[in-house]
């Protein structure tokens, strides 16, 4: 084949090699200890769960207030209404439970969800920026949320809640070191 790109040099094949990776001995990140989110996160889930509760409640008590057509279904909107936050509050714990973070020495490991569990690998050469988000009601607590930002996106990549401020700014500092060694 007569093909030549200009500025490209032609390498020799000799010593090319293409073996195949055994895939069972890769290094499995689901074994790797994850880190928790602080215990006072959980009291920040419920403090949101109740004010969710409230403007329920509010829409509920206006709606029933002011249409009267609806008064037949009084009974059945409340029961509605009552499952409805019982499975909010329910599935907000096991997300709660599910969360999980890791720093290992390449890379940076978050685990969510809450019917299927999803695990993000970042490596520290693909993060651009972290920012720390001090929330209203995690500030009470003293929590604040990590932002890891990678290329080419415009929303945070992760987003690991519930973090004492301190570690959170240890955390950073980690993060901004490797990126200026990765770079």
């Amino acid at each position: 084949m007569a093909c030549h790109l200009a500025g490209f040099k032609k390498l020799p094949m000799e010593n090319f090699t293409n073996d195949t990776i055994d895939t069972t001995q890769l290094p499995k990140f689901e074994q790797v200890p994850m880190s928790g989110l602080h215990r006072s996160y959980w009291k920040v889930i419920l403090i949101n769960i109740a004010i969710l509760l409230i403007v329920f409640c509010a829409v509920y008590v206006f709606t029933f207030a002011y249409i009267e057509e609806l008064d037949q279904y009084h009974t059945e909107t409340a029961v509605g209404l009552a499952i409805l936050m019982f499975l909010i509050t329910v599935f907000s714990r096991i997300g709660y439970k599910k969360k999980g973070f890791a720093f290992r020495e390449h890379d940076v490991l978050f685990r969510h969800g809450v019917i299927a569990t999803n695990t993000m690998v970042i490596p520290y050469n693909r993060i651009q920026h972290v920012a720390l988000h001090e929330g209203l009601i995690p500030r009470l607590f003293g929590l604040v949320k990590i932002e890891i930002f990678t290329a080419g996106g415009h929303s945070s990549d992760i987003e690991i809640p519930g973090i004492e401020k301190m570690q959170a700014q240890n955390i950073k500092q980690l993060l901004m070191g490797k990126i200026q060694k990765e770079l």
